[in-house]
């Protein structure tokens, strides 16, 4: 069966249903493609837009936002629900607009199954929930969702809405938000904002170009590095210092700091939370998996009595849940293989749908209402 007709058929598509048929050009690119899974919104994923990027940006008739936000549904490769594992894979989209999506091959989102419920994560953490899977048609499948996936935004922008001030704010004083912004392929370990605070004073009279050599030894360029890409050994950071990265016990640490937050997509990459600030002139650090807490990599550095570098930063209007100790802490999956999904699902072959320039002022409309409604 062809996709506009499975579509049309469930009535819990009829919004996306309606959003398509405002784009002509596109739902037939889209209808063409082989080798796809479609992650298709429900009505319930359109009343929830209220307030949302994702309404500004059609309520702005902005087309090139939409065609992203759609890209962004559809993933290369047809992944039948029952092969989603427990361990995360990172499966590439048809988002390939440098725009929205500065890594090679497509932005990505995250794909887990947790005892038989299959979400998907994308950016600033955002979670989809399949609540019908294994919908086909005969360009491959589609798994309807309660939720808009959220295309990933930059590390910036992320930095804020995740409420780690301090290194947004670190950032603008080191003079570094465009270029790790607009870098290609980057995996950034981020501190949180209690490990900035935890060595206050040794940052505190820094200059912009002493604190940018800090944090550019955060920063991998040209690889993105997800959890489960992830292996012992060590890399090389934007500065050209070295980073040892170890795998024990299900968590991963980066010298003697530990991730506590992984796989935080951004546009061009990947972000990792972690719970300590480095070093560079301390890379012969390692970890103390049954620490509370990591080892300072400042010597006779003192806990700053306030968070630091951050005023002028914007306060995020939702809060999103971070640990900052290392008891109950998220925690990486060890999983050392690479980021694809489960051994014999094709990714091969799937045709990139375009040309969804037409039809805003109508799509307007159609989210407008959805969401006041239903």
């Amino acid at each position: 069966m062809d996709l506009p007709t499975v579509l049309s058929s469930s009535p819990q598509l009829s919004n996306l249903t309606s959003l398509l048929t405002s784009f002509p050009g596109f739902t037939a690119s889209l209808a063409s493609a082989t080798n796809v899974t479609i992650l298709a919104p429900s009505n319930a994923a359109f009343a929830k837009l209220a307030g949302s990027p994702i309404l500004a940006a059609v309520m702005a008739n902005d087309s090139r936002t939409i065609e992203a936000l759609v890209d962004y549904h559809v993933l290369n490769g047809t992944y039948n629900s029952s092969q989603i594992m427990a361990t995360p894979s990172f499966v590439p989209t048809h988002l390939t607009d440098m725009m929205f999506a500065n890594v090679t091959g497509g932005q990505r989102v995250e794909a887990m199954n947790t005892a038989g419920n299959v979400t998907f994560t994308s950016g600033l953490l955002s979670t989809s929930t399949v609540s019908q899977a294994n919908v086909v048609f005969n360009g491959g499948i589609i798994h309807v969702i309660d939720t808009f996936l959220m295309p990933p935004a930059n590390i910036s922008t992320s930095a804020v809405a995740l409420g780690l001030s301090s290194a947004a704010g670190a950032l603008e004083q080191a003079n570094l938000v465009t270029a790790l912004d607009t870098a290609m392929d980057v995996t950034a370990f981020i501190p949180s904002n209690e490990a900035f605070q935890a060595i206050g004073s040794a940052l505190a009279g820094a200059s912009p170009s002493d604190l940018a050599s800090v944090l550019e030894y955060h920063v991998v360029n040209g690889t993105v590095a997800y959890s489960t890409d992830v292996m012992n050994g060590t890399v090389t950071t934007l500065g050209g210092g070295k980073l040892t990265l170890t795998v024990e016990d299900g968590s991963i640490f980066v010298n003697q700091a530990k991730v506590i937050i992984p796989n935080v997509l951004v546009a061009n990459g990947v972000v990792h939370v972690i719970d300590a600030v480095l070093n560079p002139n301390a890379t012969s650090l390692t970890p103390n998996p049954t620490a509370t807490m990591a080892s300072a990599a400042f010597s006779g550095a003192t806990s700053a009595t306030a968070v630091p570098f951050t005023s002028g930063v914007p306060v995020p209007s939702t809060t999103i849940m971070m640990p900052s100790a290392r008891t109950g802490a998220a925690s990486a999956s060890a999983t050392m293989s690479g980021s694809g999904m489960a051994s014999g699902i094709s990714t091969a072959g799937a045709a990139k749908a375009t040309g969804m320039v037409q039809g805003a002022v109508g799509v307007a409309a159609l989210f407008a209402g959805a969401w006041m409604g239903l």
